[in-house]
């Protein structure tokens, strides 16, 4: 039998962070998955997974507690990982729970509860938009009177852009309200931003960030969520003005939040009127929609697997060394697909370092020392999804994961 030295627990809600379920294993952990059913037929890396445990769903307590702690009878648990946003809360009561070390549940609200996030960055002096907690009508109504419509009604408890509303006159705001019954307190209200929108992903160790890159989206993610077209992020050249500052916020936030060791993603919008960078939302996990392949194509860092090292170097009681990172810059393109196997052999610049393979969807990665390289890819490659693949579905509803 072999002798592992320690037992990692994972849960994911969705399939992902596969190259941190590789490297875990690669080092000689014992590697458990816990999952939902759904799931038994993707493509995990099953190679890297010493035990794969199934559930109906991953929110319920106290079964899924029930369900760990029967596995901490069997083999000792030295840590347990979030996969998905969905699964940190539940990942930090598991960790409280059975004591082990790691973010606990006060600091997994801040990255979880958009109003506890935005709470704790306006106390750091960070920059924010004007938003209210959707509880006490009083409150509500002065925010109305204050805040220039239009306002975008968020759920606090989901994922990216998943359930925004973006309302235009007070009477939709009660109205969408009063629809929500007694779910009405699990809201905000937040002044609604035009402009563009970045993300800054951060590895961190013993409360210090160690690496930061910053992208921007192409279009922002609840424009694309919503109205359809084309997925894209890309590198900003790195001693831009605006990279340098949201470098230094991306740090500001991490340290507001209060996270020790781990990854983070987080975005902030550069308002179209003045310029000004304001704080939306972060996340203790790896971005989604291949944004690690993104931060890879870039860097030869993927956040996964330097998170996979992080956890097992802190096991060891050593200390974690960042890899040496490039400084090159890449691009991201992804699309829903009318074809149910998009054949992207057409898209043949050397740069192209990744193709989708994915039913039903278009993507691909272009990577390379010159940002301008990598911006007349983007533009000219986009413009030929659109007439080579692009489809549109309505967004998904809240909660449909």
């Amino acid at each position: 039998m072999t002798d592992y030295s320690f037992t990692i627990l994972c849960l994911a809600t969705d399939p992902k962070g596969f190259p941190l379920l590789q490297e875990c294993k690669r080092q000689g952990a014992y590697v458990i998955l816990l999952t939902r059913d759904k799931w038994r037929g993707a493509d995990w890396p099953w190679d890297s997974l010493d035990e794969v445990h199934f559930r109906p769903d991953l929110r319920t307590q106290p079964d899924v507690t029930l369900h760990v702690a029967s596995l901490a009878r069997q083999r000792r648990l030295d840590q347990i990982i979030a996969l998905d946003d969905y699964d940190v809360e539940m990942v930090a009561a598991l960790r409280g729970h059975l004591q082990i070390d790691g973010m606990l549940e006060t600091t997994a609200r801040r990255f979880r509860d958009k109003l506890a996030m935005r709470v704790q960055a306006r106390q750091a002096g960070i920059l924010v938009p004007d938003f209210v907690r959707a509880v006490n009508g009083a409150e509500i109504a002065d925010f109305l009177r204050r805040v220039s419509p239009p306002w975008m009604l968020k759920p606090r408890d989901e994922a990216g852009a998943i359930g925004i509303r973006k309302l235009h006159t007070e009477q939709e705001v009660w109205d969408s309200l009063n629809t929500l019954g007694d779910r009405y307190s699990y809201y905000l209200l937040e002044q609604f931003i035009e402009g563009d929108v970045f993300h800054v992903d951060s590895i961190v160790a013993e409360g210090r960030v160690l690496f930061t890159v910053v992208n921007q989206y192409g279009r922002p993610p609840m424009s694309v969520l919503h109205q359809g077209g084309i997925f894209s992020s890309f590198t900003l050249p790195r001693r831009s003005e605006t990279a340098q500052a949201l470098t230094l916020l991306g740090r500001e936030v991490v340290t507001a939040m209060g996270l020790e060791r781990g990854v983070a993603h987080t975005e902030f919008i550069r308002r179209r009127a003045g310029g000004r960078l304001f704080f939306l939302e972060t996340a203790a996990r790896v971005g989604g929609a291949h944004l690690d392949r993104l931060i890879e194509a870039a860097t030869g860092l993927n956040p996964w697997t330097e998170w996979a090292r992080l956890e097992l170097t802190s096991l060891r009681g050593e200390t974690y060394h960042l890899p040496s990172a490039r400084e090159d810059y890449a691009g991201l393109l992804i699309c829903l697909a009318r074809q149910e196997s998009p054949d992207l052999t057409a898209y043949d610049a050397s740069e192209v370092v990744w193709r989708l393979n994915s039913d039903h969807h278009a993507g691909l990665l272009v990577a390379s020392p010159d940002p301008d390289r990598v911006q007349a890819l983007l533009a000219e490659y986009g413009g030929r999804f659109v007439g080579d693949f692009l489809a549109v579905q309505p967004p998904p509803a809240k909660g449909d994961r």
